[in-house]
Protein backbone atom coordinates (compact mmCIF):
# COMPACT_ATOMS: atom_id res chain seq x y z
CA UNK A 1 0.00 0.00 0.00
CA UNK A 2 1.60 3.20 -1.05
CA UNK A 3 0.43 6.83 0.10
CA UNK A 4 0.33 10.03 -1.74
CA UNK A 5 -0.28 13.41 0.05
CA UNK A 6 -0.96 16.63 -1.92
CA UNK A 7 -0.70 19.42 0.38
CA UNK A 8 0.64 22.74 2.26
CA UNK A 9 3.14 22.73 4.98
CA UNK A 10 1.27 25.58 6.77
CA UNK A 11 -1.91 23.58 6.80
CA UNK A 12 -2.27 21.57 10.41
CA UNK A 13 -4.21 18.77 9.12
CA UNK A 14 -1.51 18.48 5.90
CA UNK A 15 0.87 18.07 8.25
CA UNK A 16 -1.37 15.13 10.78
CA UNK A 17 -2.03 13.21 7.62
CA UNK A 18 1.29 13.40 6.42
CA UNK A 19 2.60 12.47 10.51
CA UNK A 20 0.24 9.15 10.00
CA UNK A 21 1.56 7.93 7.27
CA UNK A 22 5.32 8.29 8.61
CA UNK A 23 3.94 6.21 11.26
CA UNK A 24 2.39 3.83 9.08
CA UNK A 25 5.69 3.46 7.35
CA UNK A 26 7.41 3.01 10.42
CA UNK A 27 5.34 0.43 11.76
CA UNK A 28 5.27 -1.62 8.51
CA UNK A 29 1.41 -1.39 7.77
CA UNK A 30 2.00 0.73 4.51
CA UNK A 31 4.83 0.50 1.94
CA UNK A 32 5.49 4.03 1.87
CA UNK A 33 4.47 7.76 1.43
CA UNK A 34 5.44 10.62 -0.62
CA UNK A 35 4.44 13.94 0.40
CA UNK A 36 3.69 16.51 -2.36
CA UNK A 37 4.42 20.21 -1.52
CA UNK A 38 1.87 21.62 -3.79
CA UNK A 39 3.37 25.55 -3.97
CA UNK A 40 7.10 24.12 -4.61
CA UNK A 41 5.64 21.37 -6.92
CA UNK A 42 3.46 23.59 -8.65
CA UNK A 43 0.31 21.07 -8.00
CA UNK A 44 -2.86 23.10 -8.20
CA UNK A 45 -6.05 21.51 -6.47
CA UNK A 46 -7.65 21.68 -10.01
CA UNK A 47 -4.83 19.18 -11.31
CA UNK A 48 -5.65 16.52 -7.92
CA UNK A 49 -9.54 17.25 -9.13
CA UNK A 50 -8.47 16.03 -12.69
CA UNK A 51 -6.85 12.44 -11.22
CA UNK A 52 -9.55 12.63 -8.45
CA UNK A 53 -12.38 13.00 -10.68
CA UNK A 54 -14.42 15.54 -8.43
CA UNK A 55 -13.71 19.13 -7.57
CA UNK A 56 -11.13 19.82 -4.76
CA UNK A 57 -11.84 22.10 -2.35
CA UNK A 58 -9.65 21.40 0.71
CA UNK A 59 -6.07 20.01 1.75
CA UNK A 60 -4.77 17.68 2.07
CA UNK A 61 -5.69 15.09 -0.69
CA UNK A 62 -4.98 11.57 -0.11
CA UNK A 63 -4.59 8.85 -2.67
CA UNK A 64 -3.81 5.57 -1.55
CA UNK A 65 -2.84 3.03 -3.95
CA UNK A 66 -3.70 5.55 -6.61
CA UNK A 67 -7.75 5.92 -5.20
CA UNK A 68 -8.56 8.90 -3.57
CA UNK A 69 -9.35 9.07 0.05
CA UNK A 70 -9.92 12.01 0.45
CA UNK A 71 -8.67 14.69 3.36
CA UNK A 72 -7.26 13.99 6.62
CA UNK A 73 -10.55 13.03 8.37
CA UNK A 74 -11.42 10.02 5.03
CA UNK A 75 -8.00 9.04 5.83
CA UNK A 76 -7.56 8.74 9.53
CA UNK A 77 -10.89 6.87 9.03
CA UNK A 78 -9.79 4.69 6.16
CA UNK A 79 -6.78 3.72 8.91
CA UNK A 80 -8.93 2.79 11.16
CA UNK A 81 -11.46 0.88 9.14
CA UNK A 82 -8.67 -1.22 7.97
CA UNK A 83 -7.38 -1.76 10.80
CA UNK A 84 -3.59 -0.42 10.19
CA UNK A 85 -2.91 0.85 13.53
CA UNK A 86 -2.25 -1.38 17.06
CA UNK A 87 -5.51 -1.26 18.78
CA UNK A 88 -3.97 0.64 21.66
CA UNK A 89 -2.78 3.12 18.72
CA UNK A 90 -6.12 4.23 17.47
CA UNK A 91 -7.13 5.64 21.24
CA UNK A 92 -3.24 7.61 21.48
CA UNK A 93 -4.89 10.35 18.00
Amino acid sequence: MFVVIFGRMTCPFCVRAKQLAEHLETIGTIEGYRYVDMPSEGVTKEDIAKTAGKPIHTVPQVFVDQTHIGGFTEFDRFVREKQLLAPHEDSLR
